[in-house]
């Protein structure tokens, strides 16, 4: 599984803007609804409901919100680079600059977990990370994201 298959370059937010966790997931969930044809209420109170039990924040200033709704066809993404960071309670107490929401089908089982799995192996490597944080085009991130060798597969 390829984050091509998870996102497309128009689901990314190059320069996001958000002051607070709350802010931050409401602008997610404003693109994710844009993406996906889904109310933006839904996907965030879906995405609210996984943080109040625990946060997704996985430390190194990276967060992986993710949810699962009744509506979502495929499982689908949403990446954004902070501006500048916020504190979204990580695991590291780090703040977050850089986050990628999943959604996924209500029946989606392993597939929502192996999706999760290659989002984070991919942003665990630190010449992507850092390549991400240092570019401000939407279709640079999308390839850095997209472009990662095959042995790195799930």
């Amino acid at each position: 599984m390829d984050l091509s298959d998870l996102i497309e370059a128009k689901a990314i937010m190059p320069a996001l803007c958000a002051n607070s966790k709350k802010q931050l997931l409401q602008l997610l969930a404003e693109k994710a609804a844009e993406v996906t044809g889904l109310p933006e209420r839904e996907v965030f109170d879906t995405i609210l409901q996984r943080e109040r039990l625990g946060s997704t924040g996985v430390g190194n200033g990276i967060a992986i919100p993710h949810g699962k709704l009744a509506g979502v066809k495929k499982i689908t993404g949403v990446f954004a680079r902070l501006e500048s960071p916020v504190d979204f309670e990580s695991l590291d107490d780090q703040p977050v600059d850089l986050v990628f929401l999943l959604l996924a089908p209500e029946g989606a089982g392993a597939d929502h977990l192996k999706a999760l799995s290659r989002i984070a192996r991919v942003l665990r490597d630190g010449d992507i990370v850092t390549k991400v944080r240092g570019t401000t085009e939407a279709s640079a991130i999308h390839s850095l994201l997209s472009e990662t060798p095959a042995s790195h597969a799930a």
